[in-house]
């Protein structure tokens, strides 16, 4: 096993989703099989929090515990019909060019956020630091996705980016539409999310990988986790939320309020995922 090399892939799924991901994250240690030591950690939207605060060396049930809290002032937010017609119309006039499609929610993003409709870009930093457990990149690889909102490129960043790890976060989270775009060295940089919901594909060339994925499907050119996994390594595990967890995250993915509940649906799951996990990951 010692020759072996290991990733965790974290998807995007909102609130909810980084919830979710720490109670299957806790759940499984608790059952004998921690993945917090993985050789690379990927993060996508919720999960570049989640892989940020597990590399600082935060502690999987003060992370848990943290999810339990009741709601503070963050309020819910949400991804209109309006919203989601302007995803789709995009999608359309990209005719599967993916790039294209990157491109023109980046240009929906910045609207968004010019006509006043997104929080501001300090305060969207403001929450996001107050979800880390630091603002400095961990020792450990670290590898965060995000979309250039000018250009549609994909782009990752790591500890040797010279990008501040908290501005790498909040862009990976920066849904279009609903949070403002986020500057990084004169760029604006929105949800890594709109490539793929997971990117699990970066993982590529590890032996080992267990990928959590609140958005497991892929749409027109976003990429599904299964279309990047096939084939991809000898021994992978994929885990999406159950009905018991579809249930607690609800509709929204964006409201607090449904934090605790995916958390703890999340806890509840990962007792029927434990043998399979544990043996793609110890093998």
């Amino acid at each position: 096993m010692s020759d072996q090399r290991t990733a965790l892939v974290l998807g995007g799924g909102g609130i909810t989703g980084i919830a979710w991901e720490i109670g299957v994250l806790a759940g499984l240690a608790e059952a004998g099989t921690d993945l917090s030591g993985a050789d690379l950690v990927v993060g996508t939207s919720a999960g570049s929090v989640v892989g940020a605060q597990l590399t600082a060396g935060a502690g999987l049930e003060a992370m848990y515990g943290r999810q339990l809290e009741p709601p503070a002032s963050e309020r819910a937010a949400r991804l209109d019909r309006a919203t989601f017609a302007r995803f789709a119309w995009a999608m359309l006039r990209s005719r599967g060019r993916d790039v294209d499609f990157r491109r023109r929610i980046g240009t929906l993003a910045l609207a968004a956020e010019k006509a006043g409709v997104t929080p501001t870009e300090q305060e969207r930093l403001d929450i996001i630091g107050a979800r880390l457990a630091g603002v400095e990149w961990p020792d450990r690889k670290l590898v965060i996705t995000a979309v250039d909102a000018a250009t549609g490129e994909f782009r990752t960043f790591e500890r040797d980016s010279g990008v501040p790890l908290l501005h790498a976060v909040a862009a990976s989270c920066a849904v279009p539409g609903v949070y403002p775009p986020v500057t990084i060295d004169g760029r604006r940089y929105v949800d890594g999310g709109i490539r793929s919901a997971a990117n699990a594909d970066l993982a590529q060339g590890y032996d080992r990988l267990v990928v959590m994925a609140p958005l497991p499907r892929g749409i027109g050119p976003i990429a599904s986790v299964d279309a990047q996994v096939t084939g991809m390594v000898s021994r992978v595990a994929v885990v999406s939320p159950d009905a018991e967890s579809r249930t607690a995250i609800g509709p929204n993915v964006l409201d607090p309020a449904s934090r605790a509940g995916s958390a703890k649906a999340g806890r509840a799951q990962a007792a029927t995922v434990a043998e399979l996990i544990a043996e793609v990951w110890k093998g």
